[in-house]
């Protein structure tokens, strides 16, 4: 015999109880079949808030019973032929008719019982079984309902009762013995105690249902049918990756079941282990699907990990003192204070000094569990020997769940490692000497996070995802996004990178899209976009908490510039070609450093100084190698030398610059390049990156800008001013010729002092031959004396700048 239960979502309308009969007529052609239902999808919640309101005085009950009936007489005129309703709509109307007089019975007395509430709550199950018994009748006509309550017996222990499995196992297997019904079928939640009343067996009591038959009849095998192909290694609404698992063993799948994977209930293991009846986790909606195999025997696997879960909504109950040190029974009288308040221990762990025992508990019952415990121990804490009980709410547990995690060493430190990685908080820990199941304590606002930073850590072969929010998507933005575009398949492939956008922002709009961003159509789901709101784009970063979330300035805005440190302390990396931060005071530029240090989240400017080329990457190469650098010769701006270069007489120094602009090798306002600040601020950041503490004002800026020149206070006027002064330009010029020299604007720093200024570069300088936009740096260090460590390349442009940038993604990628 085989024993099928079918959950709620397989009977939750017409269309859906029409698979579950296709699949249970296809199986009873050569299988004698126990079928066991759950109540249709949504009722026991209304039935359980009808009782609630009916004994709250509430008159509201009566339109949830109307609800209930009309889903129910709507299923049977879609699944019953006309000819055949008679008798099943007289059924549901006797039964209605019951559910109706209790509900009237608790709202004139106020109250609700607990026997009347498991009676009201066990009417889904029995109203779904009866009309899923007549519309099977329709395809199989040898079939037969049986009422639960005739074979399943308990104590009277309502709302969970305890089975009577002597009892039980009998009933049943006479029930077998004495029919030769092809298929039976039963509603599943509900039983009945020794002296006739309703019971139910708990949410989630189909399951036990099903299984308690299966182990009377030594069944051949329990299929629990459902909406998902069967148990996964994490919970697929939390982590898409998730994929499901083909085969488990009884105890991993209970551990899974218990830390919250609601595909299974967690006592319908129990029966069938006894017997080493499989059971398997089926699709109703995709019935060809392997689904999962829980057996005694499952698969090797190379994996240790079966399984990620989490249970949420968890309080943690802390006790301690030194009045407990070494004192018997302390661990006992907690234990019996939280039984007799019937509250369930979820998670336990205690320090060996025995200071202190941690207890992990729903967070309904936190407030009634101090109260009680703070009672309990009243004396020693009016004597300063145990302090009032902690209550920590809002936390979640998380486990790591494998049969074979006791072989490998290392778990628990990849567990822990990977959780602190991405800054998720550990609050506690428990791991069992059978080293099955490994479970922390965290903030429930982590879960997402956490979830899927394991999964990726153990079962997605070491991809790291990363999660980036771009603001600025201008000429470089857009061939930052091109770029990322184009390699996003070798990036995975090869690197096990997996790069997505979560979100964009210009000035104008912003969107957000937590799987990902089509980076085809990126445009216009932008121009399509919500207004841009830099505070609002900050929340919403932060509100996500994805995992390996990086932060990418690409704009040249201060205001943003100044919010770095509100990421970094978030644990989301920040990547910038934005050097307006790291050239601010020092002490922010030193405490974004320390806030990536103390949050683990990376702060990468590699573009700040040369675009694309590796000039802040090599030099701290050299810092941490234990090199120092005692002078830096440069010419750091692509634009200026881009300029200097395609001035002449031919070509005036006005045009020069607007086509510098034009060609994206300025900032929007040329004058921070032609005024030297912004090669002041780059000489500045390689400074500091080689150990020297030095201010903005510190550096002597040399301009070559007419006074007039550097007042102007917008593009249109500076352009004016520079024609106006074309005879200063063109006199530079000549003097450059007339020395035989090129003009170059040459930052250094010796001897802790930094000058920036335009130079007359002799031809027997390296600085001479520089071309086009080409960036040069010179660093004289204890190891390079004579011979300076020399990095040279293209400094400007939108392509190489955003390279520079993607390289820096990269790298926090490969951490």
């Amino acid at each position: 015999m085989i024993v099928l239960k079918f959950g709620g979502t397989s009977v939750a309308n017409a269309e859906n109880i029409s698979k579950t009969i296709a699949i249970v007529a296809n199986k009873s052609k050569e299988n004698q079949l126990a079928v066991v239902v759950s109540a249709f999808s949504g009722v026991t919640d209304l039935l359980i808030l009808a009782g609630k309101t009916a004994g709250a005085k509430d008159k509201g009950y009566k339109d949830i019973v109307s609800q209930i009936e009309k889903k129910h007489k709507d299923a049977i005129d879609e699944l019953v032929p006309l000819s055949d309703q008679s008798e099943i709509i007289d059924t549901i109307n006797h039964d209605i008719n019951h559910l109706k007089t209790l509900l009237d019975g608790c709202y004139l007395l106020g109250e609700l019982s607990s026997r009347t509430a498991d009676i009201v709550a066990g009417f889904g199950e029995l109203l779904s079984s009866q009309i899923i018994a007549v519309a099977l009748k329709q395809k199989v006509s040898n079939s037969a309902f049986k009422d639960s309550r005739e074979v399943i017996k308990t104590n009277s222990n309502f709302g969970k009762a305890a089975v009577d499995f002597e009892v039980t196992n009998q009933l049943i297997a006479d029930y077998f013995k004495n029919n030769t019904t092809q298929v039976t079928l039963f509603p599943g939640f509900i039983a009945s105690s020794l002296d006739g009343n309703t019971t139910t067996l708990g949410r989630g009591g189909s399951d036990y249902t099903a299984a308690i038959i299966a182990a009377a009849v030594n069944a051949e095998v329990l299929e629990i049918w459902t909406d998902v192909n069967g148990m996964f290694t994490a919970n697929p609404k939390s982590v898409k990756q998730a994929q499901p698992i083909e085969t488990i063993s009884y105890q991993e799948a209970m551990e899974l079941s218990h830390f919250g994977a609601k595909v299974l209930y967690p006592p319908t293991i129990q029966p069938v282990l006894k017997d080493s009846i499989p059971i398997f986790i089926k699709n109703t909606f995709e019935p060809e699907a392997y689904g999962t195999l829980i057996s005694n025997t499952p698969e090797a696997s190379s994996n240790p990990i079966k399984g990620i879960t989490h249970i949420d909504n968890i309080a943690l109950l802390t006790l301690e003192g030194s009045g407990m040190v070494g004192v018997a029974g302390s661990s006992k009288r907690l234990f019996e204070v939280l039984s007799n308040e019937n509250i369930n221990v979820i998670f336990i762990t205690q320090a060996s000094s025995e200071h202190s025992i941690c207890v992990g508990i729903l967070n309904a019952d936190a407030d009634k569990a101090k109260s009680a415990i703070d009672k309990a121990f009243e004396m020693e804490i009016a004597q300063g020997k145990v302090d009032p009980t902690i209550v920590e709410k809002d936390l979640c547990i998380v486990a790591l769940v494998g049969e074979n995690m006791k072989n490998h060493q290392g778990i628990s430190g990849k567990m822990f490692s990977t959780l602190g990685k991405n800054n998720v908080n550990i609050r506690a820990i428990a791991q069992g000497a059978s080293e099955r199941n490994i479970s922390v304590v965290i903030n429930e606002k982590d879960v997402k996070k956490a979830l899927n930073t394991l999964h990726e850590r153990f079962f997605e072969d070491n991809t790291k995802q990363l999660n980036l929010f771009v603001m600025g998507v201008g000429n470089v933005g857009e061939k930052f996004i091109d770029q990322i575009s184009q390699q996003k398949k070798f990036l995975k492939e090869n690197l096990k990178i997996n790069v997505r956008v979560i979100a964009l922002s210009n000035s104008r709009k912003m969107v957000f899209d937590e799987d990902g961003i089509d980076l085809k159509s990126w445009k216009e789901t932008l121009d399509n976009g919500e207004k841009a709101n830099p505070n609002e784009f900050i929340a919403r970063t932060k509100e996500l908490n994805l995992r390996n979330s990086i932060f990418v300035d690409i704009t040249a805005n201060y205001d943003i510039a100044s919010i770095y440190d509100q990421f970094l302390g978030q644990n989301i990396a920040v990547v910038t070609c934005n050097k307006i931060a790291c050239s601010s005071e020092y002490s922010n530029y030193k405490n974004l450093k320390n806030l990536s240090r103390k949050y683990n989240a990376p702060f990468l400017f590699e573009t700040n100084v040369g675009a694309g080329l590796p000039i802040i990457d090599t030099l701290k190469h050299l810092i941490a190698s234990g090199d120092k650098v005692n002078r830096i010769n440069a010419v750091l701006s692509g634009s200026l030398n881009f300029i200097f270069n395609n001035f002449s007489d031919t070509y005036n120094f006005h045009d020069v610059v607007k086509e510098a602009g034009f060609q994206g090798f300025t900032e929007p306002d040329p004058k921070i390049d032609l005024s030297g600040v912004d090669v002041a601020r780059k000489i500045l950041i390689l400074i500091r990156e080689s150990g020297y503490e030095m201010e903005m004002e510190d550096i002597v800026n040399n301009s070559f800008l007419p006074k007039e020149c550097m007042e102007t206070t917008n593009n249109e006027d500076f352009f004016k001013s520079l024609t106006k002064h074309a005879s200063h330009f063109d006199n530079l010029l000549a003097e450059a010729k007339a020395k035989d020299s090129r003009l170059k604007f040459v930052a250094s720093f010796e001897n802790g002092k930094a000058s920036v200024g335009l130079q007359f570069i002799p031809s027997d300088s390296p600085f001479y031959n520089l071309e086009g936009k080409d960036n040069i740096v010179q660093f004289y260090t204890d190891r390079y004396v004579d011979q300076p460590l020399l990095i040279k390349g293209a400094g400007a442009g939108a392509a190489v700048t955003a390279s520079g940038i993607f390289a820096d993604v990269v790298r926090i990628g490969n951490v």
